[in-house]
């Protein structure tokens, strides 16, 4: 086994390749508006201090967001193109359960909340009974409005470190941006228990920033 996982559904550009033991190599670079340029050095990169090489790669694993729309594309159309190129499956997985199982490598335990930014003074969330069991589907929400749903509970993330108002028990001593090493790790887990994976399609949750003008200006020729 040897797997490439990537996301950039949060500001980080990450990248890791795992043996189905460990991780081997893993790239982390935090950019949110060079998710395009940074993520093919990175994965050139990771393949290089592991010293193998793309063809050697037995399966994809990718952050499906939820995440804001151009970045989230970026990793999801990449792990895709390399899929196809390859002949090997690609398995999409919950931006947040990466960032869920981050925490609980770090010592997490018992009920928490992932929170990312969602721009717009939204965030994307969920709540998780552990690391590996996600309570609640992704949502995106004004922080203001969660009240009880994320009150008494750690929470872990970047969109809980920008709200400390409404994420009363901010973990900020824990990951706040996704970990493709933790992903890989994930994968592995789920692989192994012969658990289902998402399809590799962005999940969005809201339409994009751009808009189809609702009606054109009627122009007629002189």
């Amino acid at each position: 086994m040897l797997l490439l996982a990537l996301d950039t559904a949060t500001p980080a550009v990450t990248v890791a390749l795992h043996d189905g033991a460990s991780v081997v190599a893993e790239s982390n670079q935090v950019d949110a508006r060079r998710h395009g340029e940074l993520l093919l050095p990175a994965v050139d990169r990771v393949l290089a201090e592991a010293g193998r090489k793309l063809d050697e790669v037995t399966g994809l694993v990718v952050g499906v967001g939820p995440g804001p729309y151009t970045g989230l594309r970026v990793g999801i159309v990449t792990a895709a193109t390399f899929g196809a190129a390859l002949g090997i499956p690609v398995h999409g997985l919950c931006t947040l359960d990466g960032i869920a199982h981050a925490a609980g490598q770090a010592g997490l335990e018992g009920e928490f909340v992932v929170a990312t930014d969602a721009r717009r003074k939204e965030v994307y969330w969920a709540r998780y009974a552990d690391a590996r069991t996600r309570l609640t589907d992704p949502a995106v929400d004004r922080p203001a409005e969660l009240g009880e749903r994320v009150a008494g509970v750690p929470a872990v993330g970047a969109g809980a470190v920008l709200y400390p108002d409404a994420f009363t028990e901010v973990r900020a001593d824990l990951p706040q941006h996704q970990s493709a090493a933790a992903l890989a790790a994930l994968a592995v887990e789920k692989l192994r228990a012969g658990e289902d994976f998402l399809p590799d399609q962005p999940l969005y949750l809201r339409r994009p920033d751009a808009q189809v003008p609702a009606n054109y200006k009627v122009v007629t020729p002189k």
